[in-house]
């Protein structure tokens, strides 16, 4: 790769982007250009072309996407679908007519059926029925992975797109509204231990199974594939084991020293109850992720208790000013 060339990294201010961003220019890419949402829209067909066309990016990396944990999936399927399903299709088209080289899509393990074999392989893709909680999410990964597919059929459209699995780790939200499942339960139990809550309420049962990716493994993996990955079918990114959500929720208690009790809420959802995926064709081709996750979960807890004490200074300041 010409570590010259221009790269358009979509989505550069998230947990993600802002990771692959920092990786790409570690790594010696020297012409990256980024964009906020501010300055363009990714759902404006015309604003998009207009940029690429002003532009002309050699190589994208698209991960802005509409994200967000089981509540907000539920809460908003139609902002879920629809943002992802436009976002990806005014950058994959203006890509291709605006001769992008090279285009790396990034999806989500949320693409495979509510009931799939364990792990999931890449082709059990559209085999059965999706899993309601996350459904519009996942038609969008979907019709992004489709379009890039149909795109290569029709016009030689040269891209790669990467499945992960659960992602957590630096630049993560801690809004409950919006976080992922990891951060969301560091928050909840440092929060319990600080406030001496004699108990914690979860959604679901527990019993439900996820595979966790630290986000420096994936913006490394999307490096990796960028410059090795020649192929166009889809690659499962990720560790290939899971835990149980009931494992992990007493780990994070554990480690944050919360004594309280574990309530689980079996009126509440618990999404689909496997999600671990064969990552045989990943390892193949010469990646490997390296941060474990009791590395991982360690981390988000600093990082979290250093967010509530940099929040704490802010509002004293605020009050003296």
């Amino acid at each position: 790769m010409n570590k010259s060339a221009k790269i358009y990294i979509t989505g550069h201010r998230g947990m993600l982007g802002s990771t692959t961003l920092k990786i790409f220019e570690e790594a010696g890419y020297d012409n990256i250009i980024t964009a906020s949402h501010s300055d363009l829209d990714l759902t404006n067909q015309q604003a998009v072309e207009d940029f690429f066309q002003k532009e002309k990016p050699k190589y994208v990396i698209h991960i802005a996407a509409k994200v967000g944990g089981i509540k907000a999936n539920i809460d908003n399927p139609a902002i879920f679908l629809y943002d992802n399903l436009i976002m990806q299709a005014n950058v994959i088209n203006s890509s291709y007519k605006n001769g992008v080289q090279k285009f790396v899509f990034l999806g989500s393990s949320c693409i495979y059926p509510k009931e799939s074999p364990q792990p999931m392989k890449e082709e059990y893709l559209l085999t059965g029925k999706l899993e309601p909680t996350n459904e519009g999410y996942a038609i969008g990964k979907i019709a992004g992975i489709k379009l890039l597919e149909t795109y290569y059929q029709q016009y030689g459209f040269n891209s790669v797109s990467l499945m992960p699995s659960n992602l957590y780790g630096p630049n993560d939200s801690f809004d409950l509204a919006h976080a992922h499942v990891l951060s969301s339960l560091v928050k909840r139990f440092v929060d319990a231990k600080n406030e001496n809550s004699a108990f914690v309420t979860l959604w679901g049962t527990g019993i439900a199974r996820r595979e966790f990716l630290h986000v420096n493994d994936c913006a490394k993996a999307i490096l990796y594939m960028f410059e090795n990955y020649e192929h166009h079918e889809f690659i499962n990114i990720g560790p290939g084991d899971d835990i149980g959500i009931k494992e992990l929720a007493e780990t994070i208690a554990r480690k944050v020293g919360y004594k309280g009790e574990l309530i689980w809420d079996d009126t509440k959802p618990n999404g689909m109850l496997r999600k671990c995926m064969d990552v045989s064709k990943m390892t193949e081709i010469g990646f490997q992720p390296e941060i474990s996750l009791n590395d991982g979960i360690d981390e988000v807890i600093k990082r979290y208790k250093e967010h509530k004490d940099e929040t704490h200074r802010d509002h004293l300041n605020n009050e003296k000013k």
